[in-house]
């Protein structure tokens, strides 16, 4: 049996991260999507100082956190957690395929 397309008709869903930091300089939005690169999800601060990033997710959980001018944090308006290898906590989403 062949791998891939059998069950690759899952769609990818349309996410806004947003996290609120005024005083920040620089967010970016890093987790298992994007192999937590730096690189990929550089975030964009409105007028009210709320960082914002929209990015396209296959369904399921996805682990992540944002680097705040070089400082890990998790999601404060996500109370969903779970352990990383390093002892600290990544914030969890689940997006189902509806």
């Amino acid at each position: 049996m062949s791998k891939g397309k059998s069950n690759q008709k899952t769609k990818r869903k349309r996410w806004t991260f947003m996290l609120e930091a005024k005083d920040a300089q620089e967010v970016i939005l890093m987790g298992d999507f994007n192999n937590w690169s730096s690189k990929k999800h550089p975030m964009q601060r409105d007028e009210k100082g709320t960082w914002n990033k929209t990015v396209m997710l296959f369904p399921g959980n996805h682990e992540y956190k944002f680097l705040v001018d070089g400082q890990w944090r998790e999601d404060p308006s996500n109370d969903r957690l779970c352990q990383n290898c390093f002892g600290t906590y990544n914030s969890v989403i689940n997006l189902t395929e509806s």
